[in-house]
């Protein structure tokens, strides 16, 4: 019997990986300056909670492309060459990047610019998430598909290690140098598209009206419980969990640790992520993994909740001594909050996408995808707009700890709901994957 090949002796995916991890340093990096400067400008005609509103819209402004045009996205990624749609989609955030650029080195940059910025690389992560999604399983056997996703996990957590802490030093050197390194990322991003050769693809079944097949997406998942439970629990853990959209408010007025700091806050989460990424690409899990999805998914809720009693006058709740203006316990006790959440993420991102991807025929992975990237984009961008949102109105440390509460309930609730998904033991999907397409009416 042949040796399982290591996804990177293939070619195709070791192009996949240096473009998936150039486009994350690049979109980390920008969220993160994007954030910074809307957060900036507000907070210099209003106040904290006035402020920490903006930051939730800012959230709203990436989230509706997406909610608009996922279907479509899906559809898409299913009936074209995903890998023309990733490029396309990397070159219009190129486009954002170059435009934001040109707007600093100016001094011309102003909110409505940020958000209209916002939206658009909403556009694009609408399509990209989808392509790339479904790209992924056609350059692999399947035997290594846990590990490709590992992999891929991997690219994308140590963008998001370095992207934060990239911006942020970039930022504090010059305001346009963040947006011009992204700018030149994404290009890279899109020269290793390029290199991908041609994959195979599986002819589409079920109906022939283009929004009967967009809507086959939707239905495979309603029918698929354990697919239906596994992304539906990041959807509403992270969206009530959504600690990093607070990150801002923590580094100027709670912390008190500046732009740097924000790049630190941002990197931890992700450090925690890569640490346990790279112990799956050495030693993937391969029993109860839908129980280890619970668990994780209420650490990251118990971390959240430790993250927002960071904050250095409440210390004294635990029996630490009043710090005055030394900030410092209350940061490494935030830093270690985030490294945790991170972790904890990460656990629950693996066994997610492997059982999505494992558990979906190749035909339908682009509307899956699209399905799962709408429900993960909302628990990201509406997970920050909850935040910002009720910041405003009852202030950010209340908002974070109750956001975190709210994730651990929201597993245990799953965990009674969703039983396939404490039944889920292995990846291993059945032989024959079962679903009844969207028929057409008679006419």
């Amino acid at each position: 019997m042949a040796a399982t090949p290591h996804p990177f002796s293939i070619h195709n995916f070791r192009a996949y990986f240096l473009a998936r991890l150039s486009t994350t340093l690049a979109q980390m990096s920008m969220v993160i300056v994007i954030g910074w400067q809307v957060y900036d400008l507000a907070r210099q005609s209003m106040g904290v909670r006035e402020s920490a509103f903006y930051l939730g819209l800012i959230g709203v402004a990436q989230f509706l492309p997406l909610l608009a045009l996922s279907l479509v996205a899906g559809w898409v990624a299913d009936r074209v060459d995903r890998r023309w749609i990733a490029r396309g989609s990397v070159a219009i955030e190129a486009g954002c990047a170059i435009t934001l650029a040109v707007a600093s080195y100016h001094e011309h940059v102003t909110l409505p610019l940020l958000f209209l910025v916002a939206a658009l690389l909403g556009v694009a992560r609408a399509y990209a998430g989808p392509s790339l999604q479904a790209l992924a399983p056609n350059l692999v056997p399947k035997a290594v598909l846990p590990t490709a996703i590992a992999m891929s996990s991997i690219a994308w957590q140590a963008g998001t290690v370095l992207g934060p802490t990239m911006g942020g030093y970039l930022y504090a050197a010059s305001h346009w140098l963040p947006y011009t390194v992204s700018a030149c990322l994404f290009s890279f991003a899109f020269l290793m598209l390029s290199l991908i050769g041609k994959v195979p693809r599986t002819a589409v079944r079920g109906a022939a009206n283009p929004f009967r097949q967009m809507l086959q997406g939707l239905s495979y998942v309603r029918q698929n419980r354990l697919v239906l439970g596994a992304i539906s629990l990041d959807l509403f853990a992270v969206l009530l969990g959504g600690a990093t959209a607070m990150l801002p408010v923590y580094a100027r007025d709670i912390l008190q640790v500046g732009a740097d700091g924000l790049g630190h806050l941002r990197a931890a989460p992700a450090v925690g992520a890569i640490a346990v990424a790279l112990w799956f690409s050495w030693r993937p899990l391969t029993t109860n993994v839908g129980v280890k999805m619970l668990l994780a998914v209420a650490i990251f809720g118990s971390a959240t909740v430790a993250f927002g009693l960071s904050a250095p006058a409440l210390l004294p709740l635990f029996g630490q001594e009043a710090i005055g203006h030394d900030t410092a316990p209350a940061v490494l006790l935030a830093l270690a909050a985030l490294f945790v959440l991170g972790g904890a993420d990460m656990v629950s991102v693996y066994v997610r996408q492997s059982l999505i991807q494992l558990y979906t025929p190749d035909d339908m992975r682009g509307r899956v995808g699209a399905v799962s990237t709408l429900f993960v984009s909302g628990s990201n961008e509406l997970g920050e707009a909850e935040s910002g949102f009720l910041a405003a109105a009852v202030g950010p440390v209340a908002a974070v700890v109750a956001g975190g509460i709210g994730a651990i309930l929201v597993t245990a609730l799953w965990a009674r709901i969703f039983p396939e998904l404490r039944r889920a033991r292995t990846f291993d999907p059945p032989e024959t994957l079962e679903f009844t397409p969207v028929k057409e009416k008679a006419a």
